[in-house]
């Protein structure tokens, strides 16, 4: 016969107490505190930090969109900045597709 006689007696063994559940549960704990402090929290700050950098956005600053335009703010406005992205070229930004923001007087490319 392939099955051996141990695996029909192990089918009447007690169920775990309450600390075998525990420690079965203990795992899954383990790993959601791992993921928070390695990718939610860390996440969060990111969040907060563009959040801020986008509220004190002023005239000069350099903005990138999440479409990939970059150019210098113009003009803020509560909820749109108009953002010049080529010599007499302006078009209006919604605030909340800003990715990046670099402070005036940041450095120059070296061109």
């Amino acid at each position: 016969m392939f099955a051996s006689p141990a695996f029909a007696q192990s089918a009447g063994a007690a169920a775990p107490g309450v600390a075998g559940q525990i420690l079965g549960i203990a795992p899954l704990v383990l790993i959601f505190i791992a993921f928070y402090f390695l990718m939610i929290r860390p996440q969060q700050r990111r969040m907060k930090t563009l959040q801020t950098a986008i509220a004190n956005t002023k005239k000069g600053d350099t903005v990138v969109t999440a479409g990939g335009l970059i150019g210098k703010v113009t003009r803020v406005e509560d909820a749109h900045l108009e953002v010049e992205i080529a010599p007499n070229v302006r078009v209006r930004v919604v605030k909340a597709t800003i990715a990046e923001v670099t402070p005036l007087g940041g450095k120059p490319a070296n061109d």
